[in-house]
């Protein structure tokens, strides 16, 4: 079941980095991982990352695979031109205190689907 991207910010207690990007975009699944190649390997369109990489190497790799947001686990802030590169490219960026474990949990329960669809 798709949720918006507003929706996974009130389920996950998480703060929006990125300002003035739609909140109500459409998001079909969530992929959780801290190995660029994994999310490169198996994720889709459309989706939100769960990650503690808070590198540029991170947001470039989600414009590549056209993923609608990430959110950085366990506090994770990335700095400053991070944040920017993404609002360039129009990618929300988020932040929670959960674990990533936490977030997979939460997110799975709402019906978001999980993008690790071997193809």
């Amino acid at each position: 079941m798709p949720l918006t991207i507003a929706e996974i910010k009130d389920l996950l207690g998480a703060e929006v980095l990125t300002e003035n990007i739609d909140l109500n975009r459409p998001i079909l699944a969530a992929c959780a991982c801290d190995l660029l190649s994994d999310l490169l390997a198996f994720s889709r369109e459309q989706s939100v990352l769960l990650t503690g990489l808070v590198n540029p190497q991170v947001i470039r790799t989600a414009e590549m695979i056209d993923l609608s947001g990430i959110v950085f686990v366990r506090g994770k802030k990335p700095p400053a031109g991070v944040i920017d590169l993404a609002k360039n490219l129009e990618i929300i960026l988020m932040t929670t205190e959960k674990t990533m474990f936490e977030c997979s949990g939460i997110l799975y329960t709402a019906g978001l689907e999980a993008t690790f669809v071997e193809r």
